[in-house]
């Protein structure tokens, strides 16, 4: 069974392994893979279609991560003139110093300030979006994990392994595809290197987690009693993509960068500019990895504040899959006994219902601060 660092890049390949199953072993990222990022696939009518639907939703996930490939452009996030100019400076001055093509990664900063479509060939997007998305989580690689809905006929099928190669060959991406049987000799089927620990086993037989449908449909967030969503939580639910459904427009889904609320997460962002204007919350980091021991399992967290033992999570649509339903329950197991309180929300009430998490939390912290004074 080979390491993640010995999957291929550069080619397409099928994953033996149950894509929830995948999703859990790479969070957080195994130290030996590459970056990953998923694509809900959908159908697609041409090789041109699906290569413009995959480099539309990484150039959004590259865009939300800025500045996380972009160092020393943190605090030029407002699109100024003079932010634009800057970061247009500082792109071409890391692409002389890093391989990266000057007038992508120009062209990048430039829209992640100011909006507007990219001028540039496919071709070119394609190697430079692959780069910076890697370079976002401090990876030399990047793997797209395609996820293969069933029901796609044979022409989609098609279509959908030779718009894999075109962006394994130009991006020079690993494309690892998961979910439904491909029936094409092309692509050949490998073994996963998915790690037997608690996260990912049953506790009685030791067996793998059984493979379970992710949930369909987009989250439905309710209204506040008597009115309509405040426009700040409209206008983030908006923003967050989300996994394919047929219909609607297939999506990309990407880890989150260590210390920031996920850019693809409205309610994380939320929950943060609820938390700023609040001198009790201080502390607090987002998106951490916490290991209890050298040997055990790496847990990433939500939202931790360390020196409380504290952790927030935030709950979408997912974690009802059995699987990870499970799977939150052992790593839980994993925190209290290491001396951490989880306090878990659905991430509908945070974005409906913000006073109330903001005061459980407040209250929580303020109880240990006592208790430890």
């Amino acid at each position: 069974m080979p390491s993640w660092a010995e999957l291929p890049i550069g080619q397409v390949v099928r994953l033996d392994a149950d894509p929830d199953a995948l999703a859990l072993a790479l969070d957080p990222l195994p130290d030996d893979a590459p970056a990953v990022v998923t694509y809900f696939a959908a159908e697609e009518r041409s090789v041109a279609g699906l290569a413009a639907s995959v480099l539309r939703e990484l150039d959004k996930a590259a865009i939300a991560l800025f500045p996380a490939w972009l160092p020393g452009a943190e605090g030029m996030q407002e699109p100024s003139g003079v932010n634009v100019a800057a970061v247009q400076a500082l792109a071409l001055r890391r692409a002389s110093v890093t391989g990266h093509f000057g007038p992508f990664l120009a062209e990048l900063a430039r829209r992640a300030l100011s909006g507007g479509p990219s001028g540039l060939a496919p071709e070119v997007r394609a190697a430079g979006l692959v780069r910076v998305l890697a370079d976002s989580f401090g990876r030399a690689r990047l793997a797209v994990l395609v996820r293969v809905p069933d029901g796609l006929g044979a022409a989609a099928l098609e279509v959908l392994v030779a718009g894999c190669e075109w962006l394994a060959h130009r991006g020079r991406a690993g494309v690892w595809l998961a979910g439904a049987p491909l029936h094409d000799d092309r692509v050949r089927t490998i073994a996963t290197p998915l790690p037997a620990h608690p996260l990912l086993t049953d506790p009685l037989t030791l067996n793998p987690l059984p493979a379970h449908p992710p949930p369909t449909g987009p989250l439905t967030l309710n209204p506040l009693p008597g009115g309509p969503l405040p426009a700040a939580v409209r206008d983030a639910r908006e923003a967050v993509p989300l996994p394919a459904t047929a219909d609607r427009a297939p999506a990309v889904a990407y880890p989150p960068v260590a210390g920031r609320p996920h850019p693809g997460s409205a309610s994380e962002r939320a929950l943060e500019a609820a938390l700023s204007a609040r001198a009790w919350a201080e502390g607090r980091a987002w998106n951490q990895t916490y290991r209890p021991g050298p040997l055990d399992v790496p847990i990433r967290v939500d939202l931790l504040w360390e020196r409380e033992r504290c952790v927030v999570e935030i709950d979408g649509p997912d974690h009802r899959a059995p699987a990870k339903f499970a799977a939150d329950r052992r790593r839980d197991v994993l925190l209290q006994l290491d001396g951490y309180a989880v306090l878990r929300f659905p991430d509908a009430q945070v974005m409906t219902d913000m006073d109330t998490v903001v005061r459980q939390i407040g209250q929580f912290l303020r109880n240990r601060r006592r208790a430890e004074g």
